[in-house]
């Protein structure tokens, strides 16, 4: 579809084994009026970073052929839609170099550009000059490729210190011929000039990495490159309209906000990672079983004594709690007094009655005869019937 609604560029094959990214695609360009010169096109989807909105994206992309810095790779053409971007530059086929790039990366932090794509194969010789490459990256929402490093550390947390972060690696594969075995960097080996090693410290050593990046300024102030005077006629221009330029600021807040959460949750998992670790280490596990004998028996001291006190307190509270010896029993009432003439054989007709009552009764059990009793009929149906 691009080619369709700009004829005068010519597609001639696609370029292979150029960079790392798995969807960033390369391919041999010319212009159909001007044939014998060669540019390359690469091609990239967004991605998780892209936070600029369609409008402010497509503005910034055809602005970046304007952009002019001796140090910058210039930006021939460059357009996008809603999923995608694709840039053209001029062939070069001295291909990149790991060389030092520091001007460039102030002159971006001055206009407030993110970059946060500082690597080796982002800096390309052009004669005696070094350019950076991938200015659109950002833009374009793509990962750093140092991002597994700095994500480690939260004092990374701004594109600033990214791009010194970055250039720390740089300047250690420009050193010694091969990154960095690990980061931070316990000890760095013999180098050529200590100033070299002083500015490999200030970006990757374990201080560094704990405390946080120096500056870019910073940097320049160092003796390895204060005294190194660049002269160039070429005079650096990227004018940034200032609606862009606020647009800029909060996509670069964004992709700090997310660094910073997936710092937060790398951090989280290490120190879960590093309690589970010791929890079940051998050392331990000793410990808490010795831990758990001292306070099976402090527990059972504790038991013992508090049912001693327990029994010691029943005790003493069932003492303390006998009844008191009941009171003496009342004296027996008066006799009381004669009854008159009218009142004596009513009070006593009920004992002679009972007198009288009894006495017939054990009178009639002592002069019981079995014979005098009738004789009764018993009726057995519990027997069988046999019919």
């Amino acid at each position: 579809m691009f080619f369709r609604s700009e004829p005068k560029w010519e597609v001639v094959e696609p370029l292979k084994d150029i960079g790392w990214r798995i969807r960033k695609k390369y391919f041999l360009m010319k212009i159909k009026n001007q044939p014998r010169e060669r540019l390359v096109l690469s091609w990239a989807d967004l991605g998780p970073d892209k936070y600029l909105s369609d409008k402010d994206f497509q503005c910034l992309i055809k602005l970046l052929p304007s952009c002019l810095h001796p140090y910058i790779y210039r930006v021939t053409f460059a357009t996008a839609n809603e999923s995608s971007a694709l840039l053209i530059r001029t062939f070069n086929e001295k291909g990149t170099l790991k060389d030092l790039i520091y001007k460039v990366l102030k002159f971006l932090h001055d206009k407030g550009f993110p970059y946060g794509h500082l690597h080796a194969s982002n800096v390309m010789l052009d004669g005696d000059t070094c350019r950076l490459l991938d200015l659109e990256n950002s833009l374009l929402g793509l990962p750093s490729f140092y991002r597994s490093y700095f994500s480690q550390f939260r004092k990374i947390n701004t594109l600033e210190s990214v791009d010194v972060h970055c250039f720390g690696h740089l300047l250690y594969e420009m050193t010694y011929g091969r990154p960095p075995d690990s980061v931070p960097v316990d000890s760095f080996p013999p180098a050529p000039s200590m100033t070299v090693v002083a500015v490999l410290e200030s970006t990757l050593s374990c201080e560094a990495c704990k405390n946080g990046m120096p500056t870019v300024s910073r940097l320049l102030q160092m003796p390895l490159f204060s005294d190194v005077l660049l002269t160039t006629s070429e005079k650096p221009q990227f004018k940034i309209p200032t609606k862009l330029k606020e647009a800029l600021r909060i996509a670069k807040e964004c992709i700090e906000k997310r660094l910073i959460e997936e710092q937060k949750q790398i951090h989280q998992h290490r120190r879960l990672t590093r309690a589970q670790s010791h929890h079940g280490s051998e050392e331990e596990r000793k410990k808490r079983k010795i831990l758990a004998r001292k306070k099976s028996k402090r527990s059972a001291i504790e038991n013992n004594e508090e049912h001693s006190a327990k029994y010691s307190n029943s005790n003493n509270s069932g003492i303390s709690a006998l009844p008191p010896p009941p009171p003496p029993p009342p004296p027996p009432p008066a006799a009381p007094l004669p009854p008159t003439s009218m009142e004596a054989p009513v009070q006593l007709l009920p004992q002679v009655v009972n007198g009288v009552s009894r006495g017939a009764l054990l009178s009639s059990i002592q002069n019981f005869q079995k014979g005098t009793l009738r004789k009764a009929e018993t009726c057995d149906y519990s027997a069988p019937k046999i019919g």
